[in-house]
């Protein structure tokens, strides 16, 4: 078993609170020292209450499911002697309202475009095998309910 934690932290400073108005903006700092400034979404909260260049935990579960997706592909690549040169992918999660009526990320497009060096070059096969087997090893993939589509790009 394995333990991952992240620290979130909000400070009001001298803004008002119970006018709703206040910065939802916000710190994630990481074990490994990295801090990053996230916020709510602006089409969940509206501007200027959201911070709008700053990751939200939307934007983020995509990105930690495009992440995790993409380091088991790297490692199975290697795995099979293929040499990856880059790794691409502009994911997208889809929220709306679900079956139970509540709002969820329904859908998540992966969109990898895999760029290979040398030989041997997989064949379209092989690519829809390792991506397919990178899902299946996904942690994060394997952790939500949401349905997770990988679109190969070329």
């Amino acid at each position: 078993m394995s333990e991952y934690g992240a620290t979130v932290s909000w400070e009001r400073g001298d803004q008002p609170f119970v006018d709703n108005q206040y910065s939802r903006g916000h710190w994630w700092q990481f074990d490994g020292g990295a801090r990053v400034p996230a916020s709510s979404s602006p089409q969940v909260v509206p501007l200027p209450c959201s911070v709008a260049a700053n990751v939200d935990p939307e934007e983020a579960f995509v990105a930690a499911l495009s992440s995790c997706h993409m380091l088991f592909f790297l490692a199975l690549a290697a795995k099979r002697g293929l040499v990856v040169d880059a790794y691409t992918d502009e994911a997208v999660g889809l929220m709306e309202k679900g079956p139970d009526g509540r709002v969820a990320m329904t859908r998540v497009t992966l969109r990898p475009k895999v760029l290979f060096a040398g030989e041997p070059r997989p064949d379209r096969q092989t690519l829809e095998q390792l991506h397919h087997q990178s899902h299946q090893l996904c942690f994060i993939a394997n952790s939500v309910k949401s349905e997770v589509v990988t679109e190969i790009r070329e």
